[in-house]
């Protein structure tokens, strides 16, 4: 750990030498494995700024050790940044699509990851403005996030799917920020299971993140990749008082775009051993889940497990 001025950075990997100390105490070099690197900046006070992003962008140059490559050098299993919504960033970039935001706490923003083809991606807007309809909140509008995957792999570049930012005004009947993201997990739940029907490339189509709090930019790409690949991620007016970092290292699931970390609560790190008896009891007991929160809707976001994601992207579900 190392403690700045204003920020806090934290990084987690496990360490790879040749020359292991031997086995003493707890310790047993046995135990030794490669897996992911992530990290976390934060700054203690709470003050939002840039600087958070570019420390967070260092800190995960710093693990592009604990990430893989295939066999092209340029295309990785994944890398990605989790941080606060910079609103004024937003506005002024939702002012160019003629979108008007409101205060913070009162939108949404959803990184969304779209299918290639043009009418299957007219498809999942429709879907998305029904859902939101009849959830009673608003849709704002669209955004085309900017790309550059001119230093991507091909294969990267063949799986890669169209991304944009999708505005959500929060409801009448949406009583705090809370609340409103209770909402948007419903909203999410839905569109997820309904993109699964009918809809060609479905299998492009991934909510990256969806709240009025954070959002999270990631792909399938080499730590050094993501701030060339987002150009938004370079913008100064981008500002976070925290940011969340990972570096992939794939070892028991094929690299994709949706299975990049962070996803929407956590970065994680290591493979989780029990993953089918966790499925199966987690599903053996939704019919006995009750939620004084979601009340009569909570069977809107079952089931809680989304079986085509990583371990670690059910352990996010759960979470």
């Amino acid at each position: 750990m190392l403690s700045l001025r204003k920020s806090v950075w934290f990084g987690f990997h496990k360490v790879n030498h040749s020359d292991y100390p031997k086995k003493q105490g707890l310790y047993d070099p046995h135990y030794e494995h490669d897996a992911c690197g992530m990290g976390f900046v934060v700054d203690v006070g709470g003050r939002k700024s840039h600087a958070i992003i570019k420390q967070g962008m260092q800190v995960l140059l710093n693990l592009e050790h604990r990430g893989a490559t295939g066999s092209e050098k340029n295309t990785g299993d994944g890398a990605g940044i989790l941080f606060q919504l910079p609103h004024r960033f937003l506005v002024r970039e939702c002012e160019r699509q003629k979108i008007k935001l409101p205060q913070p706490g009162e939108y949404a923003v959803g990184m969304v990851f779209l299918p290639t083809a043009e009418e299957s991606r007219r498809q999942c807007k429709r879907q998305f403005a029904k859902i939101i309809r009849e959830e009673g909140q608003s849709l704002l509008g669209w955004r085309s996030v900017p790309t550059d995957n001119s230093m991507l792999g091909a294969s990267a570049k063949a799986s890669q799917p169209v991304i944009e930012q999708v505005f959500i005004r929060r409801g009448q009947d949406v009583s705090d920020e809370l609340d409103f993201e209770r909402k948007l997990c419903i909203i999410r739940k839905r569109i997820t299971k309904a993109a699964k029907r009918g809809i060609h490339e479905r299998g492009m189509f991934y909510v990256s993140s969806l709240s009025c709090r954070t959002i999270v930019y990631k792909g399938m790409l080499i730590a050094n990749q993501l701030s060339a690949f987002y150009p938004d991620l370079r913008d100064g007016d981008v500002e976070s008082a925290l940011a969340l970092v990972h570096s992939r290292f794939s070892t028991n699931t094929f690299p994709s775009w949706a299975r990049a970390h962070p996803y929407r609560y956590i970065a994680h790190n290591g493979e989780i051993n029990t993953l089918r008896g966790n499925i199966n009891w987690m599903r053996a007991r939704e019919s006995k889940f009750r939620s004084r929160f979601f009340g009569s809707e909570l069977h809107k976001i079952l089931p809680v497990i989304d079986s085509d994601t990583s371990d670690s992207g059910m352990f996010d579900n759960v979470l």
